[in-house]
């Protein structure tokens, strides 16, 4: 099963690369124009039928998964591929490509997320993308193979692959079809920003491995590593986890990509890579190295409260539409991290269900100020828009309702999220939880400010009147309402899925 959710997006890139295309300014005749435009018709509906089988497949794990059991689910194992040692004249296979998967209540969520977000991705620059189409839908297929690999591998080394192989679609899809001159820095500074993090990742595997001669998860976990060592090591994986959550002062590289990727970029940045991080926190972190994340959870936990006040103060300081979305990013992240590190049920799960809704509510204020204002406009500075109520009443209800989602109002799984992530932590430590509570303050600020900034008022004379949001735009957004819906009524469809895999985690510690 988890290997069908690994070759169906590859197998549809497969169904993409004989159709031919060519850019329309070159063509002359109408009917060569009129076949090219069917030819790109044809290839975006290959894309979004792969994306959407992919995530029915996603969905069968989902009912198949039995959460009564601590055990990885689905698991297949490849090693294939041998290298052969002699020892006291001996010869001994020793695997070195161990491609060993499976899911549990930690992981199953994360896959989930991706196959849910691609097809909102592909369906978010339906109409935009233009030029080199063929090669925009390709990376989308290949970064949704490799997310998914990064929730399932279950060797340290293959993990550190995929992890990295992210970086190359999302590289191209920054640097191609992204916004103005800017993109191309913005694609470098990515790159390059998570790849020196991702280093420190590399050498603390190669440690792990020359010391222990295993590079299996759960091999590894069993082990009894001295807390000296646990603690270099430790240092080595959080440095690279922080560049991908971001924290303070490793985020520098968000706000440009944000700001300069097309809007299907932006809505995979926030919606699912920002959970790389995440849950690599939980299956590394928290579960080889106990130890040593018990010794450094205040360390974490004033980082995370430092980037909460200092992304929300910058936050509000943001003159770009998508920067606001980008920084505010930034501060939910920190209070998952918060949850994360508060070393109780509580506000682990906490930290995971508010890591799904941020992948439900970020990508759809994406859509709303990336893609339904900036499409319509060309512009990204908040000074050009007021009065959009007037105009686009439909657009104004939704952008209210994400926006008290972000603030993490009731009914919403923003709201269920928090208050676990701030109970875990409170039950840690009282104080930092109350500064941890400050980001709510602060998110209601940055969040009824661009609100009301944007849509109410005398209507801009800078921008002429236009239409309401399309059909499209509002079935992207229609089941990112809805998920978040459900989730902040009924969180035991999550809670209660991923308690037992929380439970032996910290039992394990």
């Amino acid at each position: 099963m988890i290997t069908l959710l690994l070759l169906i997006p590859i197998i549809g890139s497969l169904f993409l690369v004989p159709i031919k295309e060519q850019d329309s300014r070159e063509l002359i005749e109408e009917s060569e124009k009129l076949k090219n435009e069917n030819r790109k018709r044809l290839m975006k509906q290959i894309a979004l039928i792969t994306s959407i089988v992919n995530l029915i497949v996603a969905i069968i794990l989902w009912i198949q998964f039995d959460p009564s059991t601590t055990q990885y689910q689905f698991v297949e194992e490849y090693t294939g591929l041998s290298l052969y040692k002699q020892v006291e004249n001996i010869e001994i296979s020793l695997p070195y490509i161990h491609f060993y998967v499976g899911i549990d209540g930690i992981s199953l969520y994360f896959v989930l997320l991706t196959a849910f977000i691609t097809p909102v991705c592909i369906l978010s620059n339906w109409e935009d993308i233009t030029t080199k189409l063929k090669y925009y839908l390709i990376s989308f297929l290949i970064l949704e193979t490799l997310q998914i690999a990064v929730f399932v591998v279950l060797d340290l080394l293959v993990f550190y692959v995929f992890f990295e192989s992210v970086l190359i679609p999302l590289f191209l899809i920054i640097g191609i079809w992204g916004a103005g001159i800017p993109r191309i820095r913005a694609s470098f500074m990515l790159f390059l920003y998570t790849l020196l993090g991702s280093l420190w990742m590399l050498l603390a595997i190669m440690v792990i491995y020359n010391n222990y001669g295993s590079t299996d998860i759960q091999l590894i976990s069993l082990k009894e590593i001295a807390l000296d060592n646990q603690k270099w090591l430790w240092l080595a994986f959080f440095i690279s986890f922080a560049f991908k959550t971001p924290l303070f002062p490793f985020h520098i590289w968000l706000n440009f990509a944000h700001t300069s990727a097309p809007l299907g970029g932006s809505i995979i940045l926030a919606g699912v890579i920002l959970k790389l991080a995440t849950y690599g926190y939980l299956r590394i972190l928290i579960s080889i190295l106990p130890d040593a994340t018990n010794y450094f959870s205040p360390l974490v936990q004033t980082i995370a409260i430092i980037s909460l006040i200092y992304a929300s103060l910058a936050t509000i300081r943001q003159t770009d539409i998508k920067g606001v979305v980008a920084y505010s990013s930034v501060a939910h992240m920190a209070v998952v991290v918060l949850g994360l590190f508060s070393n109780n049920i509580q506000g682990i799960q906490g930290a995971i269900l508010l890591s799904l809704a941020h992948g439900f509510v970020s990508p759809a204020l994406f859509i709303l100020v990336g893609g339904v204002l900036y499409h319509r406009y060309h512009t990204r500075t908040i000074n050009y828009y007021r009065g959009m109520v007037l105009t686009m009443p439909i657009f104004t209800i939704m952008f209210f309702l994400f926006t008290l989602f972000n603030m993490g109002t009731p009914l919403s799984a923003n709201f269920i999220g928090e208050f676990l992530s701030l109970a875990g932590v409170f039950q840690r430590n009282p104080v930092i939880a109350a500064l941890g509570a400050t980001g709510i303050f602060f998110s209601a600020c940055y969040s009824i400010w661009l609100y009301n900034r944007i849509s109410y008022g005398s209507h801009s004379k800078y921008i002429p009147v236009t239409y309401d949001i399309s059909r499209r735009e509002f079935m992207l957004l229609l089941p990112l309402l809805i998920a978040t819906l459900v989730l902040g009524i009924f969180p035991n469809i999550v809670l209660e899925s991923i308690a037992l895999s929380v439970s032996t985690l910290l039992y394990n510690i």
